[in-house]
């Protein structure tokens, strides 16, 4: 234990070094949507999407392989990366009626914003405002939890009412139309599918996507190298999540079909926001982090059409409990602290952001307000040095279904996956499983239930999914 505490201090007087005289580096976070684990290059050999901006940004930075989203759902995905606690503890559900973050609730915003960064955000929200009017002030959103400024939308691009917000009014109301829309050949979630609704007169689906590069680039253009405060920008793109609508340079690119021309056109809208950080002179001082707010909705049926498997090898899609749900990419570029090419087998959550960045900060966290946040800063420097393992993930699927994961074994307290894919859940036989347990180490793919082979585990870890549930914040 003497041994493992001299590592970590060591490993943080190397990361104190990097930012010596005081100075923070500045923070991009980059959130895709519905992108899978094995849709990226660095991640799947195999993908048949083109991503050469974020395979560079694995070459740069440290590639995380066992990295999870707090919730295999739009919203509940965003709700723990921003707050550092798990979904679960909040009524999310109610986004469409009112904010899911409450008044005063700590961010990853706020904290940052406390220590002098200049905190901004471009994209999609999706957790919910006081809706009372569009000539009204948009409560609850970004610019209430911490943000200095916001420019985006409510929810996903085939959620209406579609419209642009900028800090908390709407820039222009919904006051046209709009049919719905679907694409043949495609289930009804994937493709160019949205649904129909009201509409601003200033917002073109397909336009979406490059809208929110160029804010994002105007905001790091307007931050100087000099200026005293560092800055911090969480972008959230509201793809390749539907409607599937890539432009027309990239028809024909790659060999997933329209889902992977829309990847590719997200990875090179990646591609110019890293570049305005190499021509702001803001790339070497800035951590990069990039990962998808959860799993893909790409079927078994998508996966023979085109022979590319956007869950790289794990089982099931967005919504479930399986892997393939919320285990996402996860890479982080930090010149001069991250060795270029570094991989990392760290259990990680996206609640973990609020520890790591309070932990860089130097910031003392106020009693349970991370709860469900574990800092990973020291690993940043060493990957395959010895760390304090990370306290169990637990995580509510789609449909209900609990999960929680501790070390190498992994439990669901249902049999099925709990969310999108079939069957969502599977009535226990009298005398069998009910529920699952697999061992991760050898069986990523969650092939082999083995609920019956060790009970007292099942006990075990069952019990400690009940206590961090019920845990009160």
């Amino acid at each position: 234990m003497r041994y493992l505490i001299t590592i970590l201090a060591l490993l943080s007087a190397s990361i104190d070094s990097a930012i010596s005289g005081d100075k923070l580096p500045h923070i991009l976070i980059i959130l895709v949507d519905d992108m899978g684990y094995g849709d990226v290059g660095a991640y799947n050999p195999d993908s048949k999407i083109p991503t050469p901006h974020l395979d560079k940004l694995s070459q740069e930075g440290m590639r995380f392989t066992d990295a999870h989203a707090p919730g295999p759902l739009c919203h509940l995905s965003r709700y723990g990366l921003l707050t550092g606690q798990y979904p679960f503890r909040a009524n999310t559900s109610a986004w469409r009626r009112q904010p899911s973050i409450k008044g005063g609730q700590l961010t990853i915003a706020s904290l940052l914003k406390n220590k002098g960064y200049n905190t901004a955000m471009v994209g999609k929200w999706h957790l919910g405002f006081r809706e009372e009017g569009y000539e009204k002030p948009l409560a609850g959103g970004p610019v209430d939890v911490g943000f200095n400024s916001f420019f985006g939308i409510r929810a996903s691009t085939d959620i209406p009412p579609y419209y642009y917000i900028r800090g908390s009014k709407a820039v222009q109301p919904p006051t046209n139309t709009i049919g719905a829309n679907g694409s043949e050949g495609w289930s009804r979630i994937q493709g160019a599918f949205w649904r129909a609704g009201g509409i601003a007169p200033d917002l073109k689906l397909a336009e979406v996507l490059p809208r929110f590069t160029r804010e994002a680039i105007s905001v790091i253009k307007n931050h100087k190298p000099s200026d005293p405060d560092p800055l911090f920008l969480y972008l959230a793109y509201p793809a390749p999540h539907t409607p599937w609508l890539p432009s027309r340079k990239f028809k024909g690119r790659g060999g997933a079909g329209m889902y992977g021309e829309f990847c590719s056109m997200v990875d090179a809208e990646v591609g110019k926001v890293l570049q305005a950080l190499e021509t702001q002179e803001l790339a070497s001082d800035t951590m990069v982090i990039f990962t998808s707010d959860n799993g893909p909705v790409w079927y078994d049926a998508d996966i023979k059409r085109f022979g590319h498997d956007s869950a790289g090898g794990l089982r099931g899609m967005k919504a479930d409990a399986w892997e393939a749900g919320h285990r996402m990419p996860f890479l982080l570029r930090w010149p001069e602290v991250v060795k270029p090419g570094s991989i990392s087998s760290r259990l990680i959550c996206f609640t973990d952001l609020m520890a790591t960045f309070a932990d860089l900060t130097s910031t003392k966290l106020p009693a349970g307000k991370a709860l469900d946040s574990q800092s990973f800063l020291p690993a940043l420097t060493d990957p395959s040095a010895p760390h304090l393992p990370r306290e169990p993930i637990v995580m509510k699927a789609g449909s209900g279904a609990m999960m929680i994961r501790e070390g190498k074994w992994k439990l669901i307290d249902q049999l099925g996956s709990g969310g999108f894919s079939s069957p969502k859940r599977v009535r226990p036989e009298k005398g069998g499983p009910t529920g699952q347990l697999y061992d991760l180490s050898s069986d990523p793919s969650e092939k082999t239930n083995l609920w019956s082979e060790y009970p007292e585990l099942v006990q075990r870890l069952s019990k400690r999914l009940e206590q961090i549930a019920g845990e009160d914040l």
